[in-house]
């Protein structure tokens, strides 16, 4: 009897132990959906037996590729979305002027494409590629901190060279350097930055009483005019009538220069309210009047008052087809001041 019992006890465990076995099988061998192929990209890399692969080729294969090359390959896409985008793509308004209507007018209207960054990027070699884009007109707006602003101008009178991440601060400074990241910076090139500026802080004062009343835009200008350096983006901004938008103008080393001016030659203004007003009303007027518009936002925000500015631009315009950040990490603007929500009511009335 007990030798029948554990028999058949044990027989109940073989039982409940391949019920496990078949519930595990069914967790881990669980049948697979079938993957529409024509909304999922099989993944495949560049292959460089093709002797006409080309840089294009290799770019396209990035989106395929997977991982972060698949950001990168979708990023590269929509440039060129933006960069091939014309007016005639789209279905002409009811309401439009005869003119609009035009198609070879329709052809020649591109997309505006709105360019932020933030100094570090200045400070790299992405410089160079921002001066190549600002040189050839290949964008329409600049928003910017000020470490964009003055870098550029320091990086015309003295290079900045490279380091590394674990250089200690405290033995830099002591030999008069200063590290952006893996970059090195000398003291010197910011004591040439104060004797290139200083005298034009002078003039602009003299200027001010007679002439202009300077705002962060204007100041921008006069330094891309001054500078006279075609390594300079802010030399080819100035040249080509490229707007650039700073809204903290007065922040870094810009505003130890232009404190230090106030203590030696005070009078100096520059009108951050009037400076804000026209930025917001440029932009607004941009993103209603065009159908298209191209925000491209790079590296890590410093404030969020720079990119307030432009994303307030696209929420007035909310049928913009285009909205892409490419940042270090995503933050999503929800800033859309009172005044920008009155113009968006005019913007969506008849009259538009």
């Amino acid at each position: 009897m007990a030798g029948a019992g554990g028999s058949g006890g044990s027989g109940g465990g073989g039982l409940r132990d391949m019920d496990a076995l078949e519930g595990v099988r069914s967790i881990v061998l669980k049948p697979s959906e079938s993957l529409d192929e024509g909304r999922f990209t099989r993944i495949a890399g560049a292959d460089f037996n093709d002797a006409g692969l080309g840089l294009s080729g290799l770019l396209a294969s990035l989106a395929s590729t997977g991982f972060q090359a698949s950001n990168l390959g979708d990023a590269v896409d929509v440039v060129n979305q933006m960069l091939e985008w014309r007016l005639s793509h789209e279905k002409p308004h009811e309401d439009c002027d005869e003119a609009e209507l035009d198609p070879t007018y329709r052809e020649s209207v591109k997309c505006k494409i709105f360019l932020g960054f933030t100094s570090n990027l200045v400070s790299s070699g992405i410089r160079d590629v921002i001066r190549f884009l600002v040189q050839h007109h290949m964008v329409d707006v600049i928003v910017t901190t000020a470490g964009g602003i003055e870098e550029d101008i320091i990086k015309c009178l003295a290079p900045t060279y490279r380091g590394d991440f674990s250089l200690p601060g405290m033995l830099l400074r002591s030999k008069g350097l200063n590290r952006i990241g893996n970059l090195l910076v000398p003291n010197d090139n910011y004591c040439k930055f104060e004797n290139w500026i200083m005298p034009l802080f002078d003039q602009m004062l003299q200027e001010q009483s007679t002439e202009n009343v300077w705002t962060p835009s204007k100041v921008i200008a006069r330094l891309g005019k001054e500078i006279n350096d075609e390594s300079s983006y802010l030399y080819w901004a100035y040249k080509n009538n490229i707007p650039i938008y700073c809204p903290a103008l007065t922040d870094g080393s810009l505003g130890d220069m232009l404190f230090c001016h106030a203590v030696r030659n005070p009078g100096l203004i520059i009108d951050i309210v009037q400076g804000k007003f026209v930025c917001l009303v440029f932009l607004l007027l941009l993103s209603i009047f065009f159908c298209h518009i191209m925000l491209e936002k790079l590296a890590r925000y410093t404030i969020d008052e720079w990119g307030s500015h432009s994303c307030n631009s696209k929420e007035d315009r909310d049928h913009s087809s285009w909205w892409r950040s490419t940042q270090a990490s995503y933050m999503q603007c929800q800033y859309v001041s009172q005044w920008c929500r009155l113009c968006s009511l005019y913007q969506h009335s008849s009259r538009i």
